[in-house]
C-alpha cells in the first residue's frame, strides 16, 4: 500500500505482477501520508496539512470506500494499529503529541486520550511490537523513543542520521 499526498489517493500494488490500483481516491483529503492496517484489512491513513499545522484521520474499508474518524487534528502524521486491533496510534508531529484511540471490531474508534507528549523535536512513523511497545521515530533528534502501552518512555535508541521518518521490522 502506498499513500499518494500529491493526488489524494491511497494505491495498492501488487508485488508479484507490479499492477498499481488505486484503492481509494478521496478528494477531501490533504496529503494522506502514513498508513497502518488491522487484520480486517482496514487501512488507517493520517492526513497532514503541513500549510496549516492541522490533520485528518481516516479509514479506508477493503472496498475502497473512505470514512472520515476525526478532523480538527494537529499535524497528523505517525499511526499504527495495536496489537491484536485494540488500540489506534496517531501522531501529530509539529504538536509532538501521540493520541491512542480504542478500536473496535467495526473499525471504528472511541476513548480518545494522549499517549504521550514529547517537549522537543518532531515525531514521524511508528510501529508496534507484539507487546505492545511502541517505538517512534523523533524527526530532529534522530532517536526511535520506545514508548510502553502506558504512554511511559521507556527509552530512545540513538541513531546515526537526525532526520528519521518511517519505521519497520518483523518477523518471529
Amino acid at each position: 500500500l502506498v499513500a499518494d499526498y500529491a493526488r489524494h489517493n491511497v494505491f495498492r500494488i501488487d508485488v508479484a505482477t507490479r499492477q498499481i490500483v488505486v484503492l481509494a481516491h478521496e478528494p477531501r483529503m490533504n496529503q494522506p501520508n502514513d498508513l497502518a492496517i488491522d487484520s480486517h484489512d482496514r487501512v488507517y491513513a493520517s492526513d497532514p496539512n503541513w500549510g496549516r499545522s492541522s490533520g485528518q484521520l481516516w479509514r479506508v474499508d477493503p472496498d475502497g470506500s473512505t470514512v472520515l474518524l476525526e478532523g480538527g487534528m494537529g499535524t497528523t502524521n505517525g499511526i499504527e494499529v495495536g496489537p491484536g486491533d485494540s488500540r489506534l496510534y496517531v501522531g501529530e508531529s509539529a504538536q509532538r503529541r501521540i493520541w491512542v484511540y480504542d478500536l473496535s471490531p467495526d473499525g471504528s474508534i472511541g476513548n480518545k486520550r494522549v499517549l504521550i507528549e514529547f517537549p522537543d523535536f518532531g515525531l514521524d512513523g511508528m510501529r508496534c511490537d507484539v507487546d505492545g511497545t511502541l517505538y517512534v521515530t523523533r524527526y530532529g533528534k534522530g532517536t526511535v523513543a520506545r514508548v510502553s502501552a502506558d504512554g511511559q518512555l521507556l527509552g530512545e535508541v540513538q541513531l546515526l542520521g537526525t532526520n528519521p521518518s518511517n519505521i519497520a521490522f518483523g518477523g518471529p
